[in-house]
């Protein structure tokens, strides 16, 4: 369904120390990091696309993060949720919403909200029973 996703920056030094370890928790690898531009990609697995793309903005405007727009990661468990969850607020990231169930959603919705720093909400949700 998407080629990627980009993320905004107006710090992207920053943004890529909060974004590699968040995507070392959820088991997605890197696929390019290129300072100069500035911008950075992971990839999914075991398919190339969709990427998810971090970077200044094309057009050389800041960076502004909008209201109402979130990007979502699958996680494999719930523990991997718990796990994401604690690496970005240990890396800068500031809590939307702690790890837990979502009955409201679908019984087995687990997730957790956060906003990166740069203020990109986000979320890791897992959509699998426990155990």
């Amino acid at each position: 369904m998407f080629s990627h996703i980009f993320v905004g920056t107006n710090h992207f030094e920053r943004a890529l120390a909060f974004y590699t370890p968040l995507m070392q928790a959820l088991g997605i690898e890197p696929r390019f990091c290129d300072g100069q531009r500035p911008w950075a990609g992971w990839q999914s697995s075991p398919d190339p696309r969709p990427l998810f793309v971090i970077g200044k903005p094309f057009d050389g405007k800041a960076h502004q993060p909008g209201n109402g727009q979130m990007t979502a990661f699958l996680a494999k468990d719930r523990a991997t949720v718990d796990r994401a969850h604690a690496v970005a607020l240990a890396h800068g990231g500031a809590c939307e919403g702690p790890p837990g169930l979502r009955p409201g959603y679908h019984p087995d919705y687990y997730g957790a909200y956060f906003r990166d720093p740069d203020g990109n909400k986000l979320c890791v949700a897992c959509h699998r029973p426990q155990g």
